[in-house]
């Protein structure tokens, strides 16, 4: 895993790029300044907006065919997460696994891997680009996000699903993973919870034994190894407020559409 100080620079090195500049001298002390996070949030939100309004909220992300499948569909981050739970769960196959869905709900579920197995199904080919510049082809099989919060009936001021993941990021005993999405893009079609890759149970190294697919962002979005969704009205509350494991601790931006 990168060390805070490479992680500012790749994100430093993304966003001026965006901006056409390639001088990134000094980056480690701008990133750390106040004013400076500040002009890159502002930025983001300008992007986040500028993005919105020109892609239409049910554009698709690019599909594939079967002859475009990655022979090896990496893992990325955690492989196997140091975490006793996950590791009892994953020894019994996961059968005693639930997904819990709650927050600002009429109806807070508990489904398990069966429960979602038995739900109506989507299946894509789309490609998964990391912000790290690797990119990889999978066909993915899951329940779409949008039915499983249907089920829940969110309340009307709900704005965002948060992601509660098993994986501890700095060792046993340490925070798990989280991450966020905003209502248009849990309920966009290609948005999924993914139990299956190339027509086989998620393995454990990409995220068993369910992940999110949110098709239309960079891959740090899709977070891995899931057991909880929580809806909220702001993400304020949620650890540093910035929305996601990398968003509070590195820097790196919330919405990260392609």
């Amino acid at each position: 895993m990168k060390t805070a100080k490479a992680q500012r620079r790749l994100f430093l090195r993304g966003a001026l790029g965006a901006l056409g500049t390639v001088v990134i001298s000094g980056c480690d002390r701008l990133s750390e300044a106040g004013w400076f996070q500040h002009v890159l949030s502002t930025g983001e939100g300008l992007s986040r907006v500028a993005h919105r309004a020109l892609v239409p909220p049910h554009a698709m992300a690019q599909e594939f065919g079967e002859a475009d499948l990655s022979p090896h569909f990496r893992s990325n981050g955690t492989s196997n997460p140091e975490d006793a739970q996950y590791q009892t769960l994953a020894a019994n196959g996961f059968k005693d696994w639930k997904l819990t869905v709650d927050g600002l709900v009429e109806h807070p579920l508990q489904l398990s891997l069966a429960d979602l197995r038995a739900m109506p199904k989507r299946t894509q080919i789309t490609r998964h680009d990391c912000v790290e510049g690797w990119s990889a082809i999978g066909k993915w099989t899951g329940v779409p996000l949008g039915r499983v919060l249907e089920m829940a009936r969110p309340r009307p001021n709900v704005r965002y699903a948060v992601f509660h993941c098993a994986d501890p990021m700095d060792g046993p005993g340490s925070a798990a993973y989280y991450e966020s999405i905003d209502m248009e893009d849990a309920f966009h079609p290609q948005t999924i919870l993914a139990y299956a890759l190339n027509d086989q149970a998620l393995p454990v190294a990409n995220g068993a034994p369910l992940r999110l697919r949110v098709e239309r962002q960079l891959g740090y979005k899709h977070a891995k190894y899931l057991n909880r969704i929580e809806l909220v009205v702001s993400l304020d509350g949620i650890r540093g407020g910035k929305g996601g494991y990398w968003e509070d601790g590195y820097g790196y931006q919330w919405y990260a559409g392609i």
